[in-house]
């Protein structure tokens, strides 16, 4: 009954990775088809040498023809001609297939990863992703090129190669197949343990990756610290985990390779044996014995093969698991059947009613607690509080990268939960306090805001946000590229950017979280002037310290530990709400210093 199960375990370790990769295989099926033309007629071309050679030993050599021998030599040319262009179209073709499934792969896999919301990147981590689409991937690919063409073509071999010896010698084909339960039942056994120890190498994989990715985006911090000794020696311990990992897998596979060569070969040396006394006896010819022993050692090196492929098959499943684990991973975010959609202009209205909500990384704690406010459209409205107080948490809502736990989050009477994401932020521009600049263009960067803005548009986008003259004093202005996370740019460049960014998308709700705290004097002026031009006529939250800043909002909504505290104007709050005067205090005691 053991053995049973664990049968079934490995013939799903071989399995997996064809069912996973099946439906993207079928679009290109007609290319596969040709390649395996290629592998049956090279197939069968490599089958046509066993017989060829049991007629040299006999017509040839046997009876000293020289015309014959000729004759042999011209059709193996021919044969070695056929066989080498039938190889060629064999690995054309299925690496092609196999590049393009890949890249339809990673395409499948980078494209469900943008449709998962923050609460999973909360939770997991981002190294552990890319090992999916680089690493797991490749192994993969590898079942395409490698071990499925491998596998196809040598079982192709071991048929072919039984069918052969059969008709060369069916008495001795009998004691060859003796050998073949001893060779395959240690594979099925090894099989399924060599699937677990590939699938927990292929998790240390992602454990590397995921630790080099972090440490090197906060590479400055690392060094400003003197940390860099520390984080080598605990990379030195993943590495180590992974190679560990690693040789229990390449021992495990090893011994399964070395037990089947030891097998394989030992039953050809008896075969050998026994054919030599057929020979001698008179019971089966030179010829005979030499296609015999031909034949036995395609079958022999066909197992051997198999059982490497099967191996290989069993890693592949471990990466088919991990890739389908993350396919089977859906938003968080509650998804009706039938979403609304804003209409294609809104008045930009917002309310909380009630709104309490959790992080699902921190379930203990209320970001928000029970919280109620509104905003009238084309209102210009301050959050302010210390840090943590939920400020960041109702931009979050409102763009719908959560759902509250109790309450509704409202736009124009429509509560956002009933809302497609995409389409709801659409009306929604948004500048952080710590932009997201990528390794593009400054154009490009700009126009994430919208895709298809004419240069034009961008430009313009780039003059009301004070970026212009700086981008014009780049080498290739508006084409140069920034570096990775805008390495290549201050601060203050990389936010008016991102200013310039949200005037482009120019939506009817802006959200600004502190969006002119990296820009000095003269530019912070500059560019309020262009918000204070863009900001008419629309609705704007703004979470903000600077007094400058909430002292011309039409509200203020004070906010603190997950509650709203107080709200009104500036000089409505001024010395009567307790904490909105002491951060007010805290404002001018800065600027008097």
């Amino acid at each position: 009954m053991d053995d049973a199960a664990n049968n079934l375990k490995f013939d799903r370790g071989v399995e997996k990775p064809l069912q996973f990769l099946w439906p993207m295989l079928r679009p290109y099926r007609y290319q596969l088809a040709g390649g395996i033309l290629g592998m049956f007629i090279s197939s069968g071309m490599t089958l046509a040498l066993g017989w060829g050679l049991k007629g040299i030993v006999d017509r040839a050599f046997a009876a000293h023809n020289d015309h014959f021998l000729n004759q042999a030599l011209l059709m193996l040319i021919g044969l070695v001609l056929l066989m080498a262009i039938a190889s060629y179209t064999r690995i054309r073709l299925v690496y092609l297939v196999a590049e393009k499934v890949i890249r339809d792969l990673r395409v499948k896999i980078y494209r469900h990863l943008l449709g998962l919301d923050p609460a999973f990147f909360e939770q997991h981590k981002t190294g552990d992703q890319i090992s999916r689409i680089n690493a797991d991937t490749t192994v993969l690919q590898l079942v395409v090129t490698t071990n499925l063409p491998m596998a196809f073509r040598h079982a192709l071999m071991l048929i072919g190669g039984t069918v052969m010896l059969c008709v060369v010698s069916p008495s001795m084909t009998g004691m060859v197949l003796l050998a073949v339960p001893v060779v395959l039942g240690p594979i099925l056994w090894f099989g399924r343990r060599v699937r677990a120890k590939s699938r927990d190498t292929q998790t240390r994989v992602g454990d590397v990756s995921a630790y080099s990715l972090e440490t090197l985006q906060g590479i400055q911090t690392i060094q400003s610290f003197g940390y860099e000794d520390a984080a080598a020696a605990h990379f030195t311990g993943l590495a180590d985990s992974t190679y560990r990992t690693a040789m229990r897998y390449i021992n495990t596979r090893a011994f399964l390779v070395s037990y089947v060569i030891s097998t394989v070969f030992g039953a050809i040396g008896i075969v050998l044996w026994a054919g030599g006394h057929k020979v001698l006896s008179g019971e089966m010819t030179a010829g005979d014995l030499s296609a015999f022993i031909f034949y036995v050692a395609m079958v022999a090196g066909a197992v051997t093969a198999i059982s490497e492929s099967l191996s290989d098959f069993n890693r592949a499943s471990g990466a088919a698991d991990r890739i389908q684990s993350l396919f089977e991973t859906s938003p968080a975010l509650a998804m009706h059947e039938t979403l609304h959609q804003l209409p294609e202009k809104i008045a930009g209205n917002i309310s909380l009613t009630d709104v309490t909500f959790r992080y699902p990384t921190r379930p203990e704690h209320k970001a928000l607690n029970n919280i109620s406010f509104n905003v009238k459209a084309g209102q210009v409205v301050a959050l302010v509080g210390p840090s943590g107080a939920g400020k960041t948490t109702v931009f979050q809502l409102l763009q719908r990268f959560y759902d509250p736990e109790q309450g509704a989050v409202s736009i124009d009477g429509e509560n956002v939960a009933g809302l497609d994401p995409r389409a709801l932020r659409r009306h929604l521009s948004v500048v952080s306090q710590d932009p997201a600049i990528f390794s593009l263009t400054v154009a490009d960067n700009i126009r994430i805001g919208r895709p298809e803005a004419s240069d034009a548009e961008v430009q313009h986008a780039a003059e009301l946000a004070q970026a212009h003259d700086f981008i014009a004093a780049l080498p290739q202005k508006y084409q140069t590229i920034v570096g990775e996370r805008g390495s290549r740019l201050s601060g203050g460049q990389k936010q008016r950017i991102a200013i310039a960014r949200a005037i482009l998308k120019d939506a009817k709700i802006l959200l600004l979280d502190e969006a002119t705290s990296a820009l000095d004097s003269a530019n912070e002026i500059a560019v309020h002037h262009a918000l204070k031009n863009l900001m008419a006529g629309r609705t704007t939250l703004i979470i903000a310290h600077r007094l400058s800043t909430v002292q011309n909002a039409d509200k203020i909504i004070v906010m603190d530990k997950g509650d709203v505290v107080s709200e009104g104007a500036h000089g409505d709050l001024y010395g009567k709400a307790e904490l909105y005067t002491h951060l007010a205090g805290l404002q001018m005691d800065l600027k008097a210093g």
